[in-house]
This record gives C-alpha cells, structure tokens and sequence, in this order.
C-alpha cells in the first residue's frame, strides 16, 4: 500500500471549462487518468489538495466525481479556491452516500488515519494577505487547520498536513499557518494551487523545520506523487 498526492485536477466533465487552452494542459484528463493507473493500485491512498471540479453546483459535479470513483485508490479531497461545490461535511457526506461515491472521503476539520501516518488539511489561504476581509479568512483557515489536528490527535501517527494554497513562496510565507504548522510539530507539508510560470515561485524544500513540497497536478505531470510506501 501506497500515500499519494496530487492537487488541481480541475476537472470539467459537466461544464465549459477545458483547462486544455492553458499551455502544458492538453489532454490533461487523458494524461492524469493514464498516470493514475499507472502508479495507483486499488489498497492505495490519493489526497488531492483542492481545485477538484469547476462544477458551481454540487449536482453539477457528479460526473466529476464519477471520474474519480473509477480511479484505482481511496481519494481524500481537500477544498480549493476554485471549488465553488463545496458545502458542509455532513451535506458532503450525504452527496457521496446518495451517489454510491464509496472511495472518496471529505477532509473538512477532520482527519484521516493512514497506516503509520494521519491525513490533515485545510484550503489555507494567501501568503501574503492584508486587508481585514483576508486576514479574517486567513485566521478561520488557520483555526480550521488546527482543527484538522486536533481531531488527529486521537490517532497515533505522523501528522501530514495537505494545504491547496501555499504557506510559503520563495521570498515570503504566510505566518499564521506556519505557526500552527510548527506548533503541531508537522514534517511534511504539501500544497497545490500554482500554475505556468508562478511554479517558479514555490518553494520545494525545507523551512523552519518542515519540509514542504508542491503538487499541482500541471507541476507534476498529471501523476500522482508518491508520499510514502507501506
């Protein structure tokens, strides 16, 4: 059994919105659904961090979905920027019950064990937010980040935070989610939401303890990134 990654699948089955006019985007689905299979097996584990579906309505989403469900693997989905969908947990729940969804689960102030190690999340937000309507946000993803753990602390494990936003760019980082990264005592910490020419900006590597690693779909290939091997 395997933990992977991968964020941004902007998927579009129910609605026009082809990422294919964006450069390295061409037959994106092909090239993520080939790549899955090729690297996913059926007792594997998938977060991918936000940007799931263009879908406005959840209803319209169910295509979106079904291509998902037909993928090799269990699949937590976090929330992204673009996920307009979204609603609470418990109607997220049901949507999933309702349409047979049995391989996809709902991280949204909660976490996941997996093997040796327990999934957390949050959307986060702008590194670099100022205006009072950000930084109000940005404290509510913080406290939904430190939710995330505090539900994981009834699990044994490593505690692997999963963000759709960056906590961090090259020159600058968002200090409100390190500081609940670090207070948590979090390793790894990976993240999606950059595209084209911004993934020059992201920064791969280690800081303030933690190593943090992006996995917007584009940046890696469409493939799934392997996080661990059990």
């Amino acid at each position: 059994m395997s933990l992977f990654a991968i964020g941004d699948t902007h998927l579009s089955f129910s609605c026009n919105k082809p990422m294919d006019v964006f450069k390295g985007w061409d037959n994106y689905v092909e090239r993520l659904e080939k790549q899955w299979r090729a690297v996913v097996s059926e007792k594997d584990t998938v977060v991918v961090a936000g940007d799931i579906s263009w879908a406005m309505k959840i209803e319209d989403a169910i295509k979106d979905f079904s291509f998902l469900e037909s993928l090799p693997g269990e699949k937590i989905i976090l929330k992204g920027n673009h996920d307009y969908w979204w609603q609470t947990k418990k109607k997220l729940d049901e949507f999933l019950e309702k349409n047979n969804f049995k391989t996809i689960k709902i991280l949204f102030n909660n976490a996941y064990k997996v093997d040796d190690f327990v999934i957390c999340g949050s959307r986060g937000w702008f590194y670099d937010a100022e205006t009072d309507a950000d930084m109000k946000v940005l404290n509510r993803e913080a406290g939904r980040l430190q939710l995330s753990f505090d539900f994981a602390d009834e699990y044994e494990g490593e505690k692997i935070a999963f963000l759709h936003y960056p906590p961090l760019m090259q020159s600058q980082s968002c200090k409100e989610i390190i500081d609940v990264l670090k207070r948590n005592k979090i390793k790894r910490c990976y993240y999606g939401h950059l595209h084209a020419q911004s993934v020059n900006l992201a920064f791969n590597g280690e800081y303030e303890g933690i190593k943090f690693s992006l996995i917007s779909s584009d940046f890696l290939g469409f493939c799934p990134k392997l996080i661990e091997k059990f």
